[in-house]
């Protein structure tokens, strides 16, 4: 099971066949995978998920709240 925010670590060599049919293959013993799909080199893991904030849906849902739906004042 992945972590919430980071990769999805397998044991290489692997060969991934995404949706549209394209082959993406790692040679590396461990490979990770973006789960995220923030990666600039999906389904390989770039760290993306460190540097980026959450969609606003994702951000929504670990807050508790919906889309759309205003953050409460801290009344500060």
């Amino acid at each position: 099971m992945p972590a919430e925010s980071g990769p999805l670590l397998v044991e290489g060599p692997v060969e991934i066949v995404l949706p549209d049919g394209t082959v993406r293959s790692s040679e590396r013993p461990v490979v990770a995978l973006c789960v995220c799909r923030r990666s600039k080199h999906y389904p390989f893991c770039d760290t993306s998920h460190r540097r980026r904030s959450a969609p606003p849906t994702e951000r929504a849902q670990r807050d508790g709240r919906h889309e759309g739906e205003d953050v409460p004042d801290s009344g500060r």
